[in-house]
């Protein structure tokens, strides 16, 4: 809906799922449209949640509440391995779009623990709200969101979180301002000032004395809608990882504006494509990273930010650390990988 309307031109701009903006220039699942993504809205945030009932399984091979290392996949691999042996039906994980850093996070973390997310475990689209529901009907085992809605099935008693994402791969991007290339050619000026505008208030977001406040308008009906006090625990960088129990904290879960969270890094669009590439969404051809490359623009905002005291990278590439010890180095993709 979201990226429908930025096309058709009822938005200008928009809060916008990070790989979207690349999948709509490349054309990739619907109409192509050159989409540019001139900030990014923060990093992590994100969560791995499983039922009770699996996590109990999980328990058993050998996963532990807050060890974030690769075992909790590993038990995972073994509870799948069981299933199979006894024949019984492939586990059943959500999340909230194809196009996704969420399903991109969770196909990383099951595949760097041998499960094979295209033939392991089924994979579905679920909208955010309802995941809890459909965790406490036994329509899913699992899933990977943004808060607050892992800490929602939580605080339901039907799910634990089994990791953050930040713990599979820190800073990690999520969501960024869309705009259509045209739209953003049209009016630089009121882009520039947007961008200052949203780089000011991820800076208020982020300042601890703010938290209530924030929160207490995501609480809001029309916006999240769900309880302040789990908005302002993941703001605070604390989860609840079991019912009933006390939040822990989690560095860096979800960053507003410190460590270049708004900086649009041209090595996050880069991974993405090679996710995309990698599970099959598209093959790579010629032009694809051209074009990846220019649908994230750190010369814009570059250029918004220059008058503000602010710390902004010099370089758009950075090389990518992942927990299971694998990296990405993005000078390093071509057009044929």
């Amino acid at each position: 809906n979201i990226r429908d309307r930025l096309i058709v031109g009822h938005f200008d701009a928009a809060h916008l799922l990070a790989p979207m903006a690349i999948a709509s220039t490349l054309g990739v699942g619907h109409i192509k449209t050159p989409f540019i993504a001139p900030l990014s809205l923060g990093l992590g945030g994100n969560a791995i949640t499983v039922s009770l009932p699996l996590w109990r399984q999980m328990e058993r091979e050998g996963a532990r509440a807050g060890d974030f290392t690769p075992g909790s996949g590993d038990a995972l691999r073994r509870v799948i391995a069981a299933r199979e042996r006894s024949r019984y039906e492939p586990l059943t994980f959500g999340m909230v779009y194809p196009f996704s850093c969420h399903n991109y996070e969770l196909r990383y973390w099951l595949a760097a623990a041998g499960i094979d997310p295209e033939r392991d475990v089924r994979l579905v689209v679920i909208p955010p709200p309802f995941l809890a529901d459909a965790l406490r009907t036994g329509q899913i085992d699992g899933f990977c969101v943004g808060e607050p809605w892992n800490s929602v099935a939580v605080e339901a008693g039907v799910g634990a979180i089994v990791t953050p994402t930040t713990a599979l791969w820190p800073r990690s991007p999520e969501k960024v301002l869309g705009l259509r290339l045209e739209w953003a050619q049209r009016y630089p000026q009121q882009l520039a000032a947007l961008l200052r505008a949203v780089y000011r208030a991820a800076q208020w977001v982020e300042a601890p004395g703010n938290h209530t406040e924030v929160a207490r308008l995501l609480a809001e009906p029309r916006y999240v809608g769900v309880s302040s006090g789990l908005l302002r625990r993941a703001l605070a960088n604390r989860l609840a990882l079991l019912p009933g129990a006390e939040p822990v904290a989690v560095e860096d879960f979800f960053v507003a504006a410190r460590h270049a969270a708004t900086f649009p890094w041209t090595s996050h669009a880069l991974w993405i494509y090679s996710q995309m590439v990698r599970w099959g969404q598209l093959e790579a051809a010629a032009g694809h990273l051209d074009a990846v490359r220019s649908s994230y623009r750190p010369d814009l905002y570059r250029s918004a930010l220059a008058r503000l005291d602010g710390d902004i990278p010099e370089t758009d590439l950075k090389i990518e650390h992942f927990f299971d010890g694998g990296y990405f180095d993005p000078h390093a993709l071509s057009d044929r990988s």
